[in-house]
This record gives C-alpha cells, structure tokens and sequence, in this order.
C-alpha cells in the first residue's frame, strides 16, 4: 500500500509516495524527482526526511545550472477492500 502525501518546500509543493517497509517505518520516494528516495522510521520523520532530500536535489540541480522540474500535486484516496 502507498500513501500520497504532498510537501512543500519553499514555494514549491511535491507529491511523495510513502511506501510501508517490510522492516518498519516507510521508503519515501518523488515521482516528479526520480533521484530522491530516502527513508524515515514514522510519518513524521518520513516526511521531513522527503523535506531535507528534496532540498537537497534542487540545490543540486540549482548548482548544475539545470532546469528545476515543475511542482506536481496529486491526490489519492486509500481504500480498504475486504474480499
């Protein structure tokens, strides 16, 4: 199961993929920005982990000269089917 959840970071806000692991906590990962993945032990901690990462590659991207990739904000709605 993955959870949506969207995060600003300045002035830009992001969607992120909360995934359950196996070993506890969440793999935290940006469909708009293929290269951050990080990982927290709680949501919390998860979303300020995604916080930290996704300023981090823009930085990166800012220090590279390349083009910062454009906010994107989706909403999923989680549902729980039992068969």
């Amino acid at each position: 199961m993955n959870n949506k959840k969207a995060v600003e970071v300045g002035r830009r806000i992001y969607t992120v993929l909360l995934t359950p692991a196996e070993e506890g906590g969440f793999t935290v990962t940006c469909p708009a920005l293929r290269g951050v993945v990080t990982e927290g032990d709680t949501l919390e901690e998860a979303v300020d982990m995604a916080k930290d990462a996704i300023r981090g590659y823009l930085q990166m991207l800012r220090d590279l000269g390349e083009p910062i990739p454009e906010s994107e904000v989706s909403t999923a709605y989680l549902i729980e089917v039992t068969t």
